[in-house]
């Protein structure tokens, strides 16, 4: 009709518009973990029975930023529409705790944190290329199969965690032994396969014409 206002427009989800906001949120994990490096004791030196021994004082605060982060993973799962908000609220979270607990472990172990983010990175890369040349597939099949890997994983951890309460050490995977080894391995090679799980979602829901604001739940 003459007059009629257009119709609105919707905009929707892509699959780069997920992709450009993870690199953003990334650089947000990577600044907040800088401040939490930095704002994280340096080692102490303790000699015991001719032992020399390195160690790190892990701010208290930082397990508040590790619970918050968690908390609002939790809100941005079941509120999709607040990710755009709390989204890089969670990179912050999340990037100022994983900055404290690096400084730890690269004190006990000198440049394992420079090996452990070029792994991880090229493990996005790798994992990427092998979804959009389509050599892995994501089938049914596959995604119940990772899922239930991914909380059978979960549930290990926290059972191990329970007996610790209980004073009996389950631990076995932080051991240098043959099945500590191998049961790292198998933990990493679930968490590459769930980002293969992401990547189906952002995938499907682009194509679905899911919101916009569905690229940051993505990212």
């Amino acid at each position: 009709a003459t007059g009629a206002p257009p119709p609105a427009r919707v905009s929707h989800m892509t699959a780069n518009g997920a992709f450009a906001k993870t690199f953003f949120l990334f650089l947000i994990v990577l600044a907040a973990g800088a401040f939490g490096w930095s704002q994280t004791p340096d080692a102490t030196t303790t000699i015991s029975n001719g032992v020399v021994t390195q160690s790190v004082d892990i701010p208290a605060w930082s397990w508040i930023a590790l619970f918050v982060g968690f908390g609002l993973a939790m809100v941005c799962i079941f509120r999709p529409k607040s990710s755009p908000f709390l989204a890089p609220l969670y990179a912050i979270a999340e990037g100022v705790f994983l900055g404290v607990i690096s400084k730890a472990f690269e004190v006990r172990w000198d440049g394992i944190v420079f090996q452990a983010v070029l792994a991880t990175v090229a493990v996005f890369f790798a994992t990427l290329a092998l979804y959009v040349f389509g050599v892995v597939k994501v089938t049914r099949k596959f995604q119940m199969v990772v899922i239930g890997a991914t909380v059978g994983i979960f549930l290990l951890y926290l059972f191990a965690a329970i007996l610790s309460l209980l004073g009996v050490d389950m631990v076995f995977w932080n051991e240098p032994s043959a099945l500590g080894i191998a049961f790292s391995v198998v933990v990493c090679v679930v968490a590459s396969l769930n980002l293969f799980l992401d990547y189906e979602f952002i995938s499907q829901a682009s194509k679905g014409g899911a919101p916009k604001y569905m690229e940051w739940y993505g990212a």
